[in-house]
Formats: structure tokens, C-alpha cells, sequence
């Protein structure tokens, strides 16, 4: 029964990860980035999220309301600002502002907050779990991997039913003949990214609520959201949930084995996709 538990929980876990990973996957899928500071975005999140929540004392489910759309803002204005004037010269000039973009952040929030652990308290919620027989689920857990799923599918239905995400799909192929037919490259970039930064904000806040975090935090995260998008398909929307529930299950089985083994297990799994099957267990593109 300790196995079937194992594998419950590491499912769970797995959509937190999916949720990290959907960001990282939509801006490669789209524009063909890799965000370096994206674990980053999603501790500036929790930090912002914890000054909310201590200056204005207003519940955390407003302070997560408000922090998710103020970050799909940024996402909008970094694009058009700092990233739109790094696509043309080619994928190395966008790892390096986003390189750089992650020290900054780091810094600016190791000068703000110091480099004390923190943590978003939810009261019991963070806690608080119910029984199926012998196992116990997490409310907490089942919330996240039920906002994962909520939030690739809501992206998967933007992308295939409205003109907009039909633009960002158009755009994502060809660039040079969407702009023919009336697409803003720029506009519709941006508009990508400010739902990459929505999400990895969103995963930030649920991490926060579940762990501790600290300015150093963010690099470790963008580790797990890379290999849950590599070990699904790079640019597969649904393939960032399997990569993120198989990186999950993986952790959970190998501290079940040995703890020692928890992170070791998802990074071997991670190194036989690249070895075995580079294009990811689900092949394919975002748009």
C-alpha cells in the first residue's frame, strides 16, 4: 500500500510541476525561448504575494487573484521591452538577457527581503488532507494538480477557438506571412509571454504555500520546470503535464526506495528521455 500512496502522491506532485512547466513550454512553443529566469519569476510571486499579504492583511485567495493578472502585465511589458529586441538576433542573445534577467532578480530580492526562508501561510488548507481507503490525498496537492489541468486546457481552448490564439498559433509558424494577413508579431508575443509569466506566477504561489522559499530558490525550479517540458515534448502543452507527472511519480518512487534518491531519480529519468527519446514522450508543438 506504500507504493500505491507513492504513486498517488508523486501524481499530485507532478501537477505542480506541470504548473511550472507550462510557462517554459508556451514561450519555447511560441517564439522558440528558453527563459532562464523563470524559476525566478516564480519567487518574486511568492515574495510579492507575502508583502501583500503582510502590508494590506487581505486573505491570500485575494492576494493570489491579484498577484496572477499584475503578473501576466509584466510578462506583457518584459516582452515588448526587453525580450522583443533579443528574437532577431538569434536564440544565444535571448539566453543571455534572460541569464540576466534572473541575476537581477535574485539580487534585487536577496537586497529587499535578505536571504531568510519564507513561507505564504494558508492556515490549515496548507495541511489539511482526506482519506480514499488507506491513502491520504492532500487538498492542497489535489488543488494544484486540478489547477494544472484547468490551466493547459484553458490555454488549449485560447489557442484552438479564439482569433487571437489562431494569430499566436499563425505567428508561431510563420512570422513574416502572418504579419500579411494582419498579425502583430510583437503584439501577439507579448501576449504569450504575459500567459507564460500568469502561470509560472500562479505555480509560484501554490509552491510558496507548500514549501518555503528564499531569493536563491528560483534556479532549482526552473531545473524541474525544464525537465518536466523535455521529458513531455518540448512545446507540447499536454505532453508538460505527463513530463510533470512522470518527473512526480519518479521522485516519489525513488524516496520511497531510498531518500537520498528522491531528486537523483527524476534527474536519471531526465538524462535516459534526452538519451532514449530527445523529441519528449509527447512530440509536438505548443502552436
Amino acid at each position: 500500500m506504500q507504493w500505491i500512496n507513492a504513486l498517488v502522491q508523486g501524481l499530485l506532485l507532478g501537477g505542480l510541476y506541470a504548473l511550472f512547466a507550462t510557462g517554459l513550454s508556451l514561450m519555447f512553443g511560441v517564439m522558440r525561448i528558453v527563459n532562464l529566469a523563470h524559476g525566478d519569476l516564480a519567487v518574486v510571486a511568492s515574495f510579492l504575494a507575502l508583502a501583500l499579504v503582510g502590508g494590506t492583511g487581505l486573505p491570500l485567495w485575494v492576494v493570489i487573484v491579484v498577484t496572477v493578472p499584475l503578473f501576466a502585465l509584466l510578462g506583457y511589458l518584459t516582452q515588448r521591452v526587453l525580450l522583443q529586441g533579443s528574437l532577431s538576433s538569434g536564440p544565444m542573445a535571448t539566453l543571455l538577457v534572460t541569464f540576466g534577467l534572473s541575476i537581477v532578480l535574485q539580487n534585487v530580492l536577496l537586497e529587499i527581503f535578505s536571504a531568510d526562508t519564507r513561507t505564504l501561510d494558508s492556515g490549515s488548507f496548507a495541511t489539511s488532507s482526506f482519506h480514499l481507503g488507506p491513502i491520504t490525498v492532500g487538498w492542497l496537492p489535489l488543488v494544484t494538480f486540478l489547477l494544472a489541468g484547468a490551466v493547459l486546457a484553458g490555454i488549449g481552448v485560447f489557442l484552438s477557438r479564439t482569433g487571437l490564439g489562431r494569430m499566436l498559433r499563425a505567428s508561431s509558424d510563420d512570422r513574416e506571412t502572418a504579419s500579411l494577413v494582419g498579425a502583430d508579431s510583437r503584439h501577439v508575443y507579448g501576449v504569450a509571454t504575459a500567459i507564460a509569466f500568469a502561470t509560472v506566477a500562479l505555480a509560484g504561489l501554490m509552491f510558496a504555500v507548500r514549501s518555503s522559499f528564499d531569493p536563491a530558490t528560483g534556479p532549482s525550479r526552473l531545473i524541474f520546470a525544464f525537465e518536466a517540458v523535455v521529458i513531455g515534448g518540448l512545446g507540447s502543452l499536454w505532453g508538460t503535464l505527463l513530463g510533470g507527472i512522470v518527473l512526480g511519480v519518479t521522485q516519489s518512487i525513488g524516496s520511497q526506495i531510498d531518500p537520498a534518491m528522491t531528486l537523483l531519480a527524476g534527474h536519471l529519468v531526465f538524462l535516459a528521455v534526452l538519451a532514449f527519446r530527445p523529441q519528449g514522450l509527447l512530440a509536438g508543438r505548443t502552436a
